[in-house]
């Protein structure tokens, strides 16, 4: 139930500033509080430095049933206090430390207080090197530590695992290492011109960043785009939701030594991220989605094409799912693996694949309709057991479902209407919110223009800045071996997380 001190609103739909109530901090976090107890979810909680001196904090939850989001904001001085709700509501602890990292404003009694990205211009950041892990005592416990410096081409990141003999009792991850200042980024400029900046957000999230962003600069300037654009938007992504599920499935074989399925999904990804490179012109579809539509048609000889790779696709995935999921080998491996509770994943607010496969049917697709989706049925995948093996499933019962889609919108009949529309000046004094279910999960984002219609402040959520806690609590009671076959199946960005 909708707290009446909050504004309700929708997916990419801009409101004015002024319509957002202003309450007291106190009230803000309490309202926060009861109306995550009442089934409703943080997606965004930041400040910014308000016009009168003033840090304006806002939150934004998402009403995954009734299918609108509400607002509510509050302005505290810099440097002032609140009490934390983190302890019964864990979902916010991440926010608050970054409020806190940000801004300064404390939240008291918030039981782990530590730098989130060590963020340029930050008001409490310290050293990366005196990071305070988490301590545990006691003749036979030892800490393992690995990272930041990681093999391959990952990331950085810094686990740090306190062990008893093979057993992990508590797994850490410190992130923060590659800050780019992408928010501060966004409001430098011509901010219709900051799609290549929203691509490389998360390198592997190129179509659901910049197809948020562009859906807020739309919002802002009141533009429409049409079916057409919305369409081609739509198989974008689903295209990218298969490629990195299969390339997450071809990982986590790889890890547990079951190479026929390491090398034919890698094969597949490949063929899909090929059809990618023949819609956009670019493997990873950069390029393709601008504010006002898109950039590149999908003709009938192409959809032809595309209809046919997708039947090949369906067959060889048909056969080689069929192997993984019977064999013995693989099935001893991850069932049972790095279990995250129903309980667990909703108290710690967890999004996309690692919700789904914890029995959280959270998808913006079905929640926060947008788009195409605005004008389809979609039904969120659902698998309860919380472990490796969930999340595996769930990545082949969603690229099924992708296929599905595509071979629905591939099939419909003329598509009309321009593939983009001209921008226009985005209105002055307003606030929007986005949400696009990317593969990993929700990405969201929000945009707030000043009274001269230039862009004020740029907030940016990446599912992983909302997972990376789900591989501490899986990693509770496993083998520490079992680590990279769990961090695997989470498949989780430093970059989404560290902007």
């Amino acid at each position: 139930m909708i707290s009446s001190k909050w504004l309700p609103l929708y997916n990419a739909v801009a409101i004015s500033r002024r319509q957002i109530p202003v309450l007291h901090l106190n009230d803000l976090m309490e309202g926060i509080s009861e109306q995550i107890n009442q089934g409703l979810r943080i997606i965004q909680f930041f400040g910014y430095e308000a016009g009168n001196g003033n840090i304006s904090v806002t939150a934004v939850l998402s009403d995954d049933i009734s299918n609108y989001l509400v607002v509510a904001s509050a302005q505290i001085e810099p440097g002032g206090r609140y009490d934390s709700i983190s302890n019964s509501a864990p979902a916010m602890q991440l926010f608050e430390r970054r409020l806190y990292e940000q801004h300064g404003i404390v939240p008291q009694g918030h039981p782990w207080l530590k730098p989130v990205r060590y963020c340029y211009g930050g008001k409490t950041s310290g050293a990366v090197a005196d990071y305070p892990f988490y301590k545990c005592s006691g003749g036979d416990i030892h800490e393992v530590a690995l990272g930041p410096v990681q093999g391959g081409i990952t990331e950085p990141v810094h686990f740090r695992f306190l062990c008893h003999g093979e057993d992990v009792y508590h797994m850490e991850a410190q992130l923060g290492y590659q800050h780019r200042a992408v928010e501060a980024m966004f409001i430098s400029g011509n901010p219709m011109n900051k799609s290549v900046l929203a691509e490389s957000i998360a390198g592997d999230t190129v179509i659901g960043h910049v197809w948020a962003h562009a859906l807020a600069m739309e919002a802002l300037s009141g533009v429409r785009i049409s079916s057409r654009a919305d369409i081609i938007r739509g198989i974008a992504l689903e295209f990218e939701r298969i490629a990195m599920h299969l390339s997450g499935l071809s990982g986590m074989s790889a890890d547990i030594g079951f190479l026929p399925g390491a090398t034919t999904y890698s094969r597949l990804r490949t063929t899909v991220l090929d059809t990618m490179l023949l819609i956009s012109g670019c493997r990873f579809g950069r390029g393709l989605i601008r504010p006002g539509g898109v950039l590149s048609d999908i003709g009938v000889r192409m959809r032809e094409q595309i209809l046919s790779i997708l039947d090949n696709i369906d067959r060889d995935l048909e056969i080689i799912n069929e192997y993984f999921f019977n064999d013995p080998g693989v099935q001893s491996q991850i069932e049972y693996m790095g279990t995250v509770s129903t309980e667990a994943a909703w108290r710690a607010g967890l999004v996309g694949i690692a919700a789904k496969s914890s029995g959280l049917p959270i998808d913006a697709r079905a929640d926060q309709p947008y788009g195409i989706y605005a004008k389809d049925t979609i039904e969120p995948v659902l698998l309860k057991a919380g472990d490796v093996a969930a999340r595996a499933r769930i990545r082949v019962l969603e690229t099924g479902q992708s296929i599905e889609l595509l071979r629905r919108w591939l099939n419909l009949g003329i598509m009309t209407g321009n593939i983009k529309e001209e921008t226009r000046l985005m209105r002055p004094d307003t606030f929007v919110v986005t949400v696009v279910e990317a593969w990993r999960g929700g990405v969201t984002h929000v945009a707030i223009t000043g009274k001269n219609s230039e862009l004020e402040h740029y907030k940016v959520s990446d599912p992983s800045f909302h997972n990376w806690i789900a591989l501490a609590l899986a990693m509770r009671g496993n083998g520490i071996s079992d680590f990279p076959l769990c961090n695997r199946s989470f498949d989780l960005s430093c970059s989404g997380h560290d902007l």
